[in-house]
């Protein structure tokens, strides 16, 4: 899925092999989230959009390294935004495969008493969460995060593809998509219907899978 730098030795030096990003699998079928989530939806998501993202990463990433061999310094900065928002688009959307499922759910255990921690209930943060989304203006994501410095939980919004942890310090738990892309097709203009419906999905073993793992 992301790409690792791998040695191969020579004689007389050693070369470093990139290997290139490629799109996930999702962990159902593409009818899984019906109705929330429309099968065409699904798959254009997946196989069009994250696809394009994930090419694009390897065309600048790329481009990137054959400037960097040059001491090309104009050109690695020039690449930097295509490198955010192509690789933004990849982690982005990597976790969010992770965070739906066909079966749903509320939080239990550990995230539970997390959130009620930090927001009183689990209906205030679904509110909270509703809220920020349906009122993100344009294109951007929605996220409940955490913060190791404070062993606390927020809610952030990012703009278009930009990824949360390098973009606020939080890392990502749970994240929706309101890019127009993401349920144009299902429910045209009224993002707040998609919003309310998507928390039926919510996959909130994996965000408590994410929550254990940064607390590591």
């Amino acid at each position: 899925m992301f790409r690792t730098l791998s040695q191969r030795v020579w004689p007389s030096r050693t070369v470093l092999v990139r290997e290139k990003h490629t799109l996930p699998d999702l962990p159902y079928d593409y009818n899984a989230l019906e109705p929330v989530i429309s099968a065409e939806i699904m798959q254009l998501h997946h196989q069009k959009h994250h696809q394009t993202y994930v090419t694009s990463l390897n065309q600048a990433e790329e481009k990137f390294l054959e400037a960097k061999e040059k001491n090309d310094l104009k050109t690695m900065i020039a690449l930097t935004s295509q490198l955010r928002f192509n690789g933004g688009g990849h982690i982005n959307h990597s976790i969010l495969w992770q965070n739906f499922s066909p079966k749903g759910g509320e939080p239990e255990g550990d995230l539970l008493k997390a959130i009620e921690a930090n927001f009183g209930s689990f209906d205030t943060l679904k509110n909270g969460l509703s809220s920020s989304a349906v009122s993100l203006q344009g294109s951007g994501w929605t996220w409940l995060g955490y913060n190791k410095s404070t062993n606390s939980l927020a809610v952030a919004t990012c703009a278009n593809q930009d990824p949360l942890e390098p973009t606020t310090g939080l890392v990502p738990l749970l994240g929706i998509d309101v890019w127009e892309h993401a349920y144009y097709l299902q429910y045209k203009n009224v993002r707040a219907d998609y919003v309310k419906n998507v928390f039926k999905i919510i996959n909130w073993k994996d965000v408590a899978t994410r929550l254990a793992t940064a607390r590591q």
